[in-house]
């Protein structure tokens, strides 16, 4: 499929996957880094842990990944979570950890510790959510992968769920991290091509509680690791190319135990009001250059403004119409851009619908922690 010089040789690769390992295991651990991307290194089990609370806990050196300083960089890894390694296979293991300091408290970058005090805390409500995660792909070049060398595709129209040569672009790494997903357990829902050419979406949920920030953290290390093997880069970015091209994001999709019983569009019209009076404090929390894609066009809300409605994909808020005649169901938040932490998002919207919680402050710790960028973002408007 690509053409890039860096793809994996996986058919070599393959004749030692197959070697026997001797009864070992192989577990890779996985974390959040300072650019809100994951690293990961692998770690030699004697036997196959039932649970992820078996696993010990491990370290890495956070000077090299800007988490903590050269002189106190030992940053601990804490296993949250546990999935099978499609890439590795059987007994093999991918670990979702959260990352720690030397004192026992969280490394600056770890928005899970506080979001998971609020779903503690808030467990009677039983929240489900459901997240739409848009991305694009890009080339060795960092260009959009398939566009022309240097030019643009045809106008946004015949990309959107498109079949066929000239409408979508790698379909190959969308089937195998649609695979890979399935194989390692993760609550992944579906996937589409999206509107702008090299640009996708893959659901991931109904997913309760935590969890969601955890599937889909390790979902996207999985996507990371698929495209690396084909020779392409990802990029989360909202607004990875300027000018007339649909941005990417990450809709939010919220039900609560009152709000999927009978007579539940009023716990919804509730939740409306109490993210109306936090609009701002989510707009901090809501990714990083979301600004540039919410300009209410492309399908997108103001970046200043809140507003909801029914069937409204132009709306900050969106509730289903099927959701509205039923009377009861889950909204749809459309304004986390698709490098946002789901961490955070999930602990906001809990945080705002239910109350703070001692212990948790999801805009206070994200804005303590300065993000840093490693990723290539594209400069060239549509002329």
């Amino acid at each position: 499929m690509a053409t890039s010089k860096i793809v994996s040789n996986t058919a070599l690769l393959d004749k030692f996957l197959k070697l026997d390992q001797r009864g070992s295991v192989i577990a890779e651990y996985v974390w959040i880094d300072s650019s809100n991307g994951t690293r990961s290194k692998s770690k030699t089990l004697k036997s196959k842990p039932q649970s992820y609370k078996d696993l010990p806990e491990w370290n890495f050196d956070g000077s090299s990944t800007d988490q903590a300083p050269g002189d106190n960089s030992d940053v601990y890894l804490r296993p949250v979570a546990m999935y099978p390694d499609p890439f590795r296979g059987e007994p093999n293991i991918l670990v979702m950890c959260e990352t720690y300091m030397s004192d026992g408290k969280p490394n600056q970058y770890n928005f899970r510790h506080d979001a998971a005090i609020l779903m503690e805390a808030y467990a009677k409500h039983a929240f489900w959510f459901g997240l739409e995660q848009e991305y694009t792909m890009l080339d060795e070049k960092g260009w959009p992968y398939g566009w022309p060398e240097n030019g643009f595709p045809a106008p946004q129209g015949p990309y959107y769920c498109g079949n066929g040569t000239g409408k979508v672009y790698a379909r190959d790494i969308v089937e195998s991290h649609y695979k890979a997903c399935l194989y390692a357990g993760i609550q992944i829902s579906g996937t589409n091509a999206e509107v702008m050419p090299a640009q996708w979406e893959y659901q991931v949920g109904p997913c309760e509680g935590i969890s969601l920030g955890d599937e889909l953290w390790m979902s996207r290390f999985l996507l990371a690791r698929v495209a690396e093997m084909y020779g392409v880069k990802i990029t989360f970015s909202p607004k990875p190319i300027p000018g007339d091209w649909n941005g990417a994001g990450l809709h939010t999709n919220v039900s609560t135990a009152e709000m999927r019983k009978d007579g539940g569009i009023k716990a919804i019209e509730e939740a409306m009001k109490s993210l109306e009076k936090r609009h701002v404090e989510h707009m901090k929390v809501y990714g990083e250059g979301n600004e540039a894609r919410m300009t209410g066009k492309h399908e997108t809300a103001s970046y200043d403004k809140f507003t909801w409605g029914v069937a409204n994909r132009g709306a900050s808020c969106r509730i289903n119409r099927a959701c509205q005649e039923e009377g009861k169901g889950y909204f749809e938040d459309r304004r986390p851009a698709s490098n946002a932490d789901p961490y955070q998002i999930t602990g906001v919207i809990v945080e705002s619908l239910c109350g703070h919680v001692e212990g948790a402050d999801m805009v206070k710790t994200s804005l303590q922690a300065e993000m840093q960028e490693n990723q290539m973002n594209v400069v060239v408007a549509k002329p």
